[in-house]
């Protein structure tokens, strides 16, 4: 991703892109017709590594000036990622650059562009058939790269070799190569992962397999800087029991009564933890898959059917419209195909990619560990999580932050929540050590971005601006 200049001039003046220096001796660029599609071709001599992609589609991004690019990064042999950048709306030659990561496993980021984050939304209802611009889009202050991965997920196509979080993180560590040699650009400035649900595994796998590679002088270094995480899945042990303590005793709405809570507090610990302990003594992909289901039969699955609620905003029913999934369709239109470079059809979570994760007991497995070295590092940290969630509940990502093993950790964990204010109003309640911070957004579901959006843009700035979260 990152070793070389922009465009030579005459490919430059062809697709509208800012010029630079040539690009090095042996790399090509060139434009391809494809399907009557002008795709920008740059291949990289030093890595093989291939970049297609058109630029300002017109397709999300409205605003006037603003450039965006959509396409795909070859990070290995048929392994095409899809990947959908959007300058900053302010200051993109100086903003820092954020990539963000939907979970599943095996899930598109194209939910956090359309649903959460991106520079356009939707409408609830099936009469909203277009997006409209998005006003607080993390794009208002950085530079923002939506990537669908694994292979086979979103917009992404070819070999999937990914069947675990850890096979997964090279993968995205070779994306940024080729984004980076391509657009060098972006190489100096600081760099930030932001992830929810699934992502409470990426994330601290994806920012640690960075940092590793940095210090053993591999590739272009990354300067991360910031990692977000928000409703994530980080560790079983910890958050499994959680399930039974939100189920009796949220904010919103209860699920089972005390009885129940008792009994099925029993049955995490005669059945559930035994599985996770073992998965995490012996590492065996078959002892990992016992976990998952385990806990699944005895502890999940009764708690999703013990009321009619959605699991990702126990405020609504099983029905629940929002957030709204209008893009599906409106991404799987020719139109918009063509427009913005896709080559395959938009599948938004499909079934393949995450039945690879589920063969190898990639869920039930802690990254923890990985989760704490990061923090440790230095990295400014933001563990934040909508207080309507159950899938990966707010009590469950409160007690992971508190476990995090790192300098501040007695102080972090001895702390109170206190109230989180946006210009005044509180919108939830938090506390920070050092690098790291902790948040529960009120009146939030999973995908917080989308119930909160003022409050998750001044979130996000600040924990970009390398500083602990605060109340404005």
């Amino acid at each position: 991703m990152r070793n070389l200049k922009p465009f030579l001039i005459s490919i430059a003046t062809l697709a509208g892109l800012a010029v630079a220096a040539p690009a090095a001796k042996h790399d090509k660029r060139s434009l391809v017709k494809k399907a009557g599609v002008v795709y920008n071709v740059f291949e990289h001599a030093a890595t093989g590594a291939r970049i297609e992609f058109v630029n300002n589609s017109g397709i999300c991004e409205t605003t006037p000036g603003v450039k965006q690019y959509s396409g795909y990064l070859s990070v290995g042999e048929n392994m095409n990622m899809w990947f959908w950048f959007f300058e900053a709306r302010q200051n993109p030659s100086t903003a820092p650059l954020a990539a963000w990561f939907n979970g599943g496993p095996g899930c598109s980021s194209m939910i956090g562009l359309f649903q959460e984050n991106g520079p356009c939304k939707f409408e609830v209802g099936s009469e909203h058939t277009t997006p409209i611009n998005n006003t607080l889009s993390f794009s208002n202050y950085a530079n923002m790269i939506y990537v669908d991965q694994p292979i086979g997920v979103g917009f992404s196509y070819g070999n999937n070799q990914v069947n675990s979080t850890k096979t997964a993180a090279p993968y995205v560590w070779n994306l940024i190569q080729a984004f980076y040699s391509s657009f060098p650009e972006y190489k100096s400035r600081d760099f930030g992962i932001f992830t929810e649900s699934y992502g409470g595994h990426y994330g601290p796998e994806f920012a640690k397999y960075i940092q590793d590679q940095n210090k053993a002088t591999v590739g272009e270094p990354i300067n991360i800087v910031a990692l977000g995480v928000n409703n994530g899945w980080h560790d079983a042990e910890i958050q499994e029991p959680a399930y039974v303590s939100f189920s009796y005793n949220n904010s919103h709405k209860s699920i089972i009564n005390k009885t129940q809570h008792d009994q099925y507090r029993v049955d995490f610990n005669d059945y559930c933890l035994p599985d996770i302990q073992q998965c995490a003594q012996t590492g065996v992909d078959l002892d990992c898959q016992n976990a998952e289901s385990i806990c699944y039969y005895t502890v999940e699955r009764p708690l999703y059917n013990a009321a009619d609620y959605d699991v990702y905003d126990v405020r609504a029913p099983s029905n629940n419209p929002e957030p709204p999934s209008n893009y599906v369709q409106y991404l799987q239109r020719a139109y918009v195909m063509k427009a913005i470079g896709a080559q395959s059809t938009y599948q938004e979570c499909p079934n393949a990619p995450y039945n690879k994760f589920a063969l190898t007991g990639d869920g039930p497995r802690s990254f923890l560990n990985e989760l704490s070295g990061v923090v440790a590092s230095g990295i400014t940290t933001l563990i934040w999580a909508g207080d309507a969630d159950w899938i990966c509940n707010w009590y469950g990502v409160h007690d992971v932050a508190n476990a995090i093993q790192y300098p501040g950790q007695n102080v972090f964990a001895g702390k109170f929540l206190t109230p989180y204010k946006v210009n005044g109003k509180e919108g939830g309640s938090f506390k920070t050590e050092g690098n790291l911070s902790f948040l529960r957004v009120y009146e939030a579901g999973h995908e917080v971005m989308y119930y909160q959006p003022e409050l998750s843009l001044q979130v996000f700035i600040q924990t970009m601006s390398k500083g602990a979260i605060h109340s404005t």
